[in-house]
């Protein structure tokens, strides 16, 4: 399974670790590397496992599933991160998007839609629901100034249409015959120039601005 997807599931129940852990196992293209039982011990196993994905929980004892988040993206380590709660409550959701989670899910996801949910953050897309989206924009409305955006170029433009559209790098690079280095160098810049933090934002800031791929 060298070319798995390689996945750390973070939740403090052992139960919910083992189901999960049990839906996955038929994946083929899927592979759980670890577990943990907290933010802290997530936030070590994902520095010395390296997964692509890291299922996170948000409410967790020691170092809860935001922090965890956060102490990640100081660390620059490139997980994406997927929320798996039993929370549908905008308040707990939402912080974590904002500290850099891809999506989220809920425990009672069906076994395909998780999957599904994996390969879809690892290949760069952002997974959010209707109703959390429209909390996050209208947080980005209100610290985030129209006029940033006259500061990109054409081409940029064209490449947060994309992200807003939910392309990964390697989509972007295709549809717009460039590479994917040049391509990631467009997004820190898009990144750099709206002072945005992150993909997802960047996402909501394009829909936000009418900016379409």
């Amino acid at each position: 399974m060298a070319d798995a997807i390689k996945v750390l599931v973070v939740d403090d129940h052992q139960v919910v670790r083992r189901g999960l852990r049990t839906f996955l196992e038929v994946q083929e293209d899927i592979e759980v590397v670890g577990e943990a039982a907290d933010g802290a011990e997530g936030v070590a196993r994902a520095e010395e496992l390296r997964p692509d994905v890291v299922l996170m929980d948000v409410k967790m004892p020691v170092m809860d599933g935001v922090e965890a988040l956060r102490r990640l993206r100081e660390l620059g380590n490139p997980a994406r991160v997927l929320i798996v709660t039993s929370f549908t409550e905008q308040r707990t959701v939402v912080p974590a998007l904002r500290a850099g989670a891809a999506g989220y899910v809920y425990k009672d996801v069906d076994p395909d839609a998780l999957a599904g949910a994996i390969r879809s953050v690892h290949a760069g897309h952002i997974l959010l629901q209707p109703e959390v989206a429209g909390a996050l924009l209208s947080e980005e409305e209100n610290n985030t100034g129209q006029g940033r955006g006259s500061s990109l170029t054409e081409r940029e433009r064209e490449v947060l249409g994309l992200i807003a559209d939910g392309r990964s790098n390697r989509e972007i690079a295709r549809a717009l015959v460039l590479s994917e280095k040049t391509v990631k160098t467009h997004v820190s810049n898009i990144l750099m120039k709206l002072d945005l933090a992150d993909r997802t934002q960047a996402a909501l800031w394009a829909v936000r601005h009418g900016v379409t791929g």
